[in-house]
């Protein structure tokens, strides 16, 4: 289901991007960057995140880190992973897989400063084995995101 959603996103939203299903795992970032020969830090991992009764999806560069400060002063509070379950039913997405795209109910999505310096970004694509290449920019632009600087 999950996998298929995110093929249904992009099929209307963005054609000319496919959905990449590798036979080895990319649910870590060092597998996701072997299986799809790129650096650890040009994998664009997405963390779900709450705040207060707010959750949102970050998405940043692989070899980033939540800056607890700076994501307090622009959120407003501290940041709290969701337990895999949560994930899953707000997202419908596996954690290996989770991913912006083909979401079943819309989320806020802020996608950090660490991915901006690369021209291609692979984000996961709702299994842990499927993987899409697109530019940051491009991105953000698809779901709605917006930038922020949130990471060391």
């Amino acid at each position: 289901m999950s996998l298929e959603s995110v093929r249904a996103f992009f099929a209307e939203k963005a054609p000319d991007i496919d959905v990449i299903v590798t036979d080895a795992s990319s649910a870590t970032v060092q597998l996701a960057a072997d299986a799809h020969g790129v650096e650890p830090a040009q994998i664009a991992k997405t963390i779900c995140l709450r705040v207060g009764d707010q959750v949102m999806l970050v998405v940043a560069g692989g070899l980033a880190r939540l800056d607890n400060r700076k994501f307090k002063d622009r959120f407003g509070g501290k940041p709290r992973m969701l337990g895999a379950e949560e994930v899953v039913a707000v997202t419908s997405h596996p954690v290996g897989g989770v991913c912006p795209f083909g979401l079943p109910a819309p989320l806020p999505v802020y996608c950090d400063a660490s991915l901006k310096s690369f021209g291609e970004v692979v984000p996961a694509a709702g299994a842990t084995n499927a993987a899409v290449r697109l530019a940051p920019e491009r991105m953000v632009a698809l779901v709605a995101g917006e930038w922020v600087d949130v990471c060391q």
